[in-house]
Formats: C-alpha cells, sequence, structure tokens
C-alpha cells in the first residue's frame, strides 16, 4: 500500500494533521520526542523537516482551517504564547530575530503557525519562510532547555 502524503490526504478533501493523530501518526510519524509543550487546547513542537534549527509549530488540537475560525480566547492564548516561545528559541538558539508565519491552503488545512529563527549570517527578509528543509538533528539539551523555560514536564 502507497503511503498517504499530506497532499494526498488534502485531495480527497481530509486534513492531513486530524487524519495524522487518529491513525497512530501515519502521515508525519511519532513527533512526541520533539513536543516542546502541549495544554488541552494546543501543542507545541520542533518541526521534523526543519527550514533552521529551532524551527518550531504551534497548533490547535481541535480542527480550525485558520485564524479566522478559531476562537476569540483560543487566538489570544496561542499568539501570546507564541511571543513567550519566540523568545525562549532566539535565547537558546542564539538566533538573531524569530519569524512568525501562518498560512491557509483551504478547508483541509489545520490552524497552525510556525516559528522560524533566523541567525545572523542568514539575509534578512521573507525568503526564510521558504528556505530550503533540513535533516532534523535532535539536541536533547537544548529540547531539556526550551521544556524548562516554558515550564513542561513531559
Amino acid at each position: 500500500m502507497e503511503k498517504l502524503t499530506p497532499a494526498m490526504l488534502t485531495d480527497r478533501g481530509i486534513c492531513p494533521t486530524c487524519y495524522d493523530k487518529e491513525n497512530n501518526n501515519c502521515v508525519y510519524g511519532d513527533n512526541k520526542d520533539k513536543i516542546l509543550y502541549e495544554d488541552e487546547m494546543i501543542e507545541c513542537f520542533l518541526v521534523g523537516n526543519p527550514r533552521a534549527q529551532g524551527h518550531t509549530i504551534i497548533s490547535s488540537k481541535k480542527h480550525y482551517k485558520d485564524m479566522m475560525e478559531i476562537p476569540d480566547d483560543l487566538c489570544s492564548n496561542v499568539y501570546v504564547f507564541a511571543k513567550k516561545v519566540m523568545k525562549v528559541l532566539k535565547e537558546v538558539y542564539e538566533a538573531e530575530s524569530v519569524y512568525l508565519c501562518t498560512m491557509c491552503d483551504g478547508p483541509m488545512n489545520h490552524f497552525h503557525i510556525q516559528l522560524i529563527p533566523r541567525y545572523s549570517f542568514e539575509k534578512r527578509g521573507s525568503k526564510n519562510f521558504v528556505k530550503e528543509r533540513k535533516e532534523y538533528i535532535e539536541d536533547k539539551e537544548k529540547i531539556d532547555q526550551i521544556r524548562k523555560l516554558l515550564k513542561y514536564n513531559n
């Protein structure tokens, strides 16, 4: 059987994120080792194919296609939390800045924001949002440091 990709699921009208959660992480794989924080509403984790070291996603647990759909209280919580995560990522990874972006590819998108560190040796600007993806390299020390600063115990 061929492996389902996010694009294939989206083309079938299925949210890949929800499908992945409901089917034992069969699309994106198990990311428990990359979880930095979670509560009943959101999860925050390092990206498995990052555009930069420290590339992080904050995602709603419940399906909302974009920011316009999420309840105001969740929207506020996500963005206040994102600000905190950005400060932590900047400190832990010694980044010059951390970019925040969100996208909506239609109803099968699952609301999330991406935090992409930019380093002093990189050019500024929007090209950082589409940098080539890299291989994920686990750094347990940095993960533990981020979790501690975000006060998350797994």
